[in-house]
């Protein structure tokens, strides 16, 4: 998910299966770690924060990339992001390149090119490492840039697109540039005319300060180790059920379906396993309780013994709006009524936020004596004072 640039000379792709890959840990000292989102979602937040300094506008675009607004802001942007990149660096210990523009692809492409002139030097003019700022740079400077970039380094430009445009006779950003608008609709799409007209300083894309509602959740993990007995998967599919509704409540929607799934590992010897199920609910909800009893059933179903699981997951579908209650005759008698319920969900996820996660939790997702883990669990690597992580993406800003 996640390579260096000492992996990526060793020739890591993306989504490498390790056991291809497995002898470059005595070869060349490849060091291989597990995931540990907790931490990366908590320095995530950490960098957005200080990232949100340099503009009134902030978009989370990704966990690790973000745009800024710089419009009506005074003084020196360069120098700004500077500042604010070094603040980032000493208080939360990861180093990020920044670009700004006057659109999003442009700087998009304007972090790319900080990035590439700080690790390859040589490749771009020194003066635009770490902080790149296309807006300030000559028409005849910026397309000396643009003209020394690959067509497929474009945000938007996948391989196929790319491959068609070489075919074209478009090999540099420069030359996509330069094309017309109307003809590129006409002959690829209107996404690639807007990516055209993004590059040459008309934005089309705006902010997003305010992302939509997701429209599924999901909560999956791979296994510290295989699984086989059905009361391990209980308390994993419970825990994984209990994380996705707080999601759902996080932003105020409900679920009307479960889906559960659990497969082997298609890279182990021995018989090979997959199933899903999708389980409706009764009522549409963002409680814990009834959704972590509809994942239960539904891996009690697919459920099949002599199996070594390597994964599972929750998914939550057909979400909508908390606001939107769907009346119906009281024919069957309900639990607790709904204000009561919500606020106890309330409160749980309060505490949960307050004292940590998994603090307080529903009895079918377990319970480890102080300071053990599940046998399902990952095993997560910690970080030491002295490794520093490197994002490359974490900063893109747009003026």
């Amino acid at each position: 998910m996640a390579r260096s640039n000492e992996a990526k000379e060793l020739g890591v792709r993306m989504g490498h299966p390790w056991h291809e890959i497995r002898h470059l840990e005595h070869q060349a000292g490849l060091v291989a770690l597990s995931a540990n989102f907790a931490l990366y979602g908590d320095m995530s937040d950490r960098m957005a924060s200080l990232v949100a300094a340099l503009g009134h506008r902030h978009e989370v675009y990704s966990i690790d990339e973000s745009f800024v607004d710089l419009s009506g802001i005074r003084g020196d942007m360069t120098e700004r992001a500077h500042a604010i990149r070094a603040r980032v660096l000493q208080w939360v210990g990861i180093p990020c390149g920044v670009g700004i523009a006057h659109t999003k692809t442009l700087a998009k492409l304007a972090n790319h090119v900080a990035k590439t002139a700080e690790r390859k030097p040589g490749s771009y003019p020194s003066k635009l490492a770490q902080v790149c700022n296309l807006a300030q740079l000559p028409r005849e400077d910026l397309d000396a840039v643009l003209d020394s970039t690959d067509v497929g380094e474009v945000w938007g430009v996948g391989r196929k697109i790319a491959a068609q445009l070489k075919v074209a006779g478009i090999e540099t950003v420069l030359d996509l540039a330069r094309l017309d608008p109307a003809t590129v609709r006409r002959r690829w799409s209107v996404v690639l005319e807007r990516t055209v007209r993004e590059l040459q300083g008309m934005p089309c894309i705006g902010l997003d300060d305010q992302p939509p509602p997701k429209k599924e959740i999901a909560c999956t993990r791979s296994f510290g180790q295989p699984v086989s007995g059905l009361a391990d998967l209980e308390q994993a599919v419970s825990t994984f059920a209990s994380m996705a509704a707080q999601k759902l409540r996080r932003q105020s929607s409900h679920t009307a379906y479960v889906l559960v799934f659990i497969h082997t590992s298609p890279y182990r010897k021995g018989p090979q396993y997959a199933r899903s199920i999708t389980v409706p609910l009764l009522r549409a909800t963002s409680d814990t309780v009834p959704v972590v009893n509809a994942a239960l059933a539904g891996l009690r179903r697919i459920y099949r013994p002599g199996y070594a699981f390597i994964k599972a997951g929750v998914m939550l579908l057909d979400l909508h709006s908390a606001k939107l209650r769907q009346g119906e005759l009281d024919l069957e008698p309900q639990e607790a009524k709904d204000c009561t319920r919500e606020r106890l969900m309330g409160v749980l996820d309060e505490l949960n936020q307050r004292y940590g996660r998994g603090t307080l939790k529903l009895a079918s997702a377990g319970v480890e004596a102080l300071g053990e883990r599940a046998s399902w669990a990952m095993r997560q690597e910690r970080r030491s004072p002295a490794y520093t992580t490197c994002w490359d993406d974490m900063l893109v800003v747009g003026e």
